[in-house]
């Protein structure tokens, strides 16, 4: 039998994301005007909906067609010191030492720097740098699917009761990474108590510890603040020490940052096939999620491309996710039936995050959707994820929406039904939740296609005026391409038809070999758009449009090579064994050994039809010894130069 809709897990549901909206919807600050929309994590709230419905300024009219002689447009591009990976984050009437009170944007760059700046104007208001980045020669295999170096990359999360903001920077200091964790007071952008230096240990299956290893680590997902923990999540690097790297989610107290006695170590493997471990959690920078319970979901990666590692006790690859809050235990896990050719064929699932639907009024259970690599975007039961069971425990329903290098987004409409909207492929699509006794989602619209010539899918945003009819915007940041140079747009449509109602330029993305993830936000009359070196600010205005500026320099930094050691990249065209063959940008055919790299971790599975780097030597005219084998984009137009 169906449960009521007023079963308590629900009615917790709903609570946790009222009081989700009540947060980012902003308090007051002594002596301050009323405070308008805060955005304080990442997509908005920790089921990551991404939509803000306290926006009255901006509607699909308004966007297009302006409002009292003001036109929609970028009022102000503000100059950082770095790329911008991390989702800004916003608050209002916020008091900055010695600049007074204003509206806030906080945005980190991968230089390891904190910028507050005014929301209205663009003005830098105060900065902090955060010692020394990790530069690429540093990554595992000179990974450069990211900006020339690394430092604060998963989007930081902020308590605004308290006037702090956590952030994990990634320092390069005698020669060694280390990630640091911080408690950043809002007004001065100081440390409230000491910085933490990020350690971690885990029992792997046969009894032996296995200790957090900075080096091979990413922090790339966005951070979790959640019933009183700060969380957060790590990956791989390009797929490179995969003999080395696992994913974790570590946990601290907030306001002590304390460690959790326990932490979740995704993989506790003592062997594997071929040495190769792994199942990140990356999830192209979208956010650990958390319920009413305080359970922690995520998306896990590929392990080793044999496919036969999986496991839900020792290895919970190509996954969704929930964890307890204390980080003792897993309690359900969904894996998908063709788990084992995505790992074959290196198709992670955990390429996109999950996203925590709110309740729906008769629906039996709370509900899910997570997508990745493969463009299957799962309707999924929350309330137990596991998929050894048939009915509802199983999976509710599995829609394309095109590759998901993407989250995302969801929003009630007028009708009082909720929406989600998955940004796969290149076009937003929209679908309404069908509640009751068998919930499904049913198809409503998709877009026009948006530019990009990165990996498929993007991140998208949604804001309106309560569910009141007409106001809903969907906003979107594209990847750049070939035909625009580096340059990234932001796109709005209309959330009740498709129709695209403004684009524009927005920021430059010089490195790209690594994806424009990038996540808008829309509050207060405005939105925000992150970039290469760049902060663009949108809004109404009937001043003339701000443009963004060039970036500092052209050139791209990337690792040095080995004396006779070759780069190249290439499209690949058969495997055969340790063999594979490519086809280079001009189209001459290479033979790859590629075994050496393989058997010292410096590996990342290739797929035919698909992009390639190779550093090695030759060994005769059109063969090489490869020394390490990465992914690249697989459009040539995003390839650096051979050398």
């Amino acid at each position: 039998m169906a449960r009521s809709s007023q079963n308590p897990v629900q009615f917790l549901r709903k609570a946790a994301f009222v009081a989700a909206c009540t947060v980012f919807l902003g308090g007051t600050v002594a002596g301050a005007p009323p405070a308008g929309v805060n955005v304080v994590t990442f997509h908005y709230d920790n089921l990551r909906t991404g939509w803000n419905p306290g926006e009255t300024a901006l509607t699909p009219t308004t966007v297009q067609h302006g409002s009292g002689g003001a036109t929609f447009k970028m009022t102000s591009f503000t100059n950082l010191d770095g790329q911008v990976d991390a989702q800004p984050l916003i608050v209002t009437g916020e008091t900055i030492q010695t600049k007074g009170v204003h509206d806030v944007v906080y945005v980190a760059t991968e230089n390891n720097t904190l910028y507050a700046i005014d929301a209205n104007t663009g003005a830098i208001l105060r900065e902090r740098h955060f010692n020394a980045p990790v530069p690429v020669d540093a990554l595992p295999g000179g990974c450069g699917n990211n900006s020339g170096v690394v430092g604060i990359e998963g989007t930081p999360v902020i308590d605004a009761a308290n006037n702090v903001m956590y952030l994990v920077a990634y320092v390069y200091a005698n020669n060694a990474q280390k990630y640091e964790l911080h408690e950043i007071n809002l007004t001065t952008l100081a440390d409230v108590v000491p910085r933490v230096l990020i350690t971690a240990s885990g029992k792997l299956a046969n009894g032996h510890t296995y200790k957090f290893n900075p080096a091979v680590s990413r922090q790339r997902a966005a951070m979790l603040l959640s019933g009183g923990n700060v969380y957060v999540g790590f990956a791989s690097f390009c797929d490179i020490a995969a003999d080395q790297a696992r994913g974790w989610v570590l946990g601290w107290n907030a306001g002590t940052l304390a460690p959790l006695p326990a932490n979740e170590l995704t993989n506790t493997l003592a062997s594997s096939p071929d040495n190769y471990y792994l199942t990140s959690i990356w999830m192209s920078g979208a956010g650990l999620a958390a319920n009413a319970n305080g359970d922690v979901f995520f998306v896990t990666g590929n392990s080793d491309y044999s496919g036969t590692t999986i496991s839900a006790v020792n290895n919970v690859a190509e996954s969704t996710v929930q964890v307890s809050a204390d980080l003792t235990t897993v309690k359900s896990v969904f894996t998908p039936d063709n788990a084992v050719s995505l790992e074959n064929e290196d198709g992670d699932f955990g390429s996109g995050g999950v996203m925590l639907l709110p309740p729906q009024t008769g629906q039996a259970s709370n509900t899910a959707v997570a997508a990745g690599k493969d463009g299957n975007m799962y309707f999924l039961n929350a309330d137990n994820l596991n998929n050894n069971t048939t009915g509802e425990n199983r999976i509710l329903g599995t829609y394309g929406i095109g590759g998901c290098w993407c989250g995302e987004s969801y929003f009630t409409g007028h009708d009082g039904v909720g929406h989600v909207v998955a940004s796969g492929g290149n076009s937003v699509t929209v679908w309404v939740e069908k509640s009751g006794a068998h919930p499904k989602l049913v198809s409503d619209f998709s877009s026009a296609g948006i530019s990009g010539d990165q990996d498929p899918g993007f991140f998208t945003a949604v804001s309106s005026n309560g569910t009141t009819a007409g106001t809903t915007v969907i906003w979107a940041i594209s990847h750049p391409d070939s035909s625009n140079g580096d340059s990234i747009s932001l796109y709005a449509f209309n959330a009740n038809s498709g129709a695209t109602v403004f684009s524009g330029v927005a920021g430059h993305w010089v490195f790209t070999g690594g994806n424009a993830n990038l996540a808008p936000v829309a509050a207060n009359g405005h939105v925000y758009v992150g970039s290469y070196e760049g902060l663009a600010i949108y809004g109404l205005s009937s001043g003339p449009a701000a443009t963004p500026t060039s970036f500092s320099s052209n050139v791209l930094p990337r690792i040095a090579l080995a004396p006779g050691q070759h780069e190249i990249f290439g499209t690949v065209r058969a495997i055969d064994g340790w063999t594979a063959t490519i086809a280079r940008r001009d189209g001459s055919l290479v033979k790859v050994d590629m075994l050496a790299a393989a058997q010292t971790g410096k590996f990342a599975q290739p797929r035919v039809g698909h992009g390639i780097l190779v550093r090695g030597k030759y060994t005769a005219m059109n063969a090489m010894a490869a020394d390490i084998v990465m992914h690249a984009k697989d459009r040539a137009g995003m390839w650096q130069s051979d050398r």
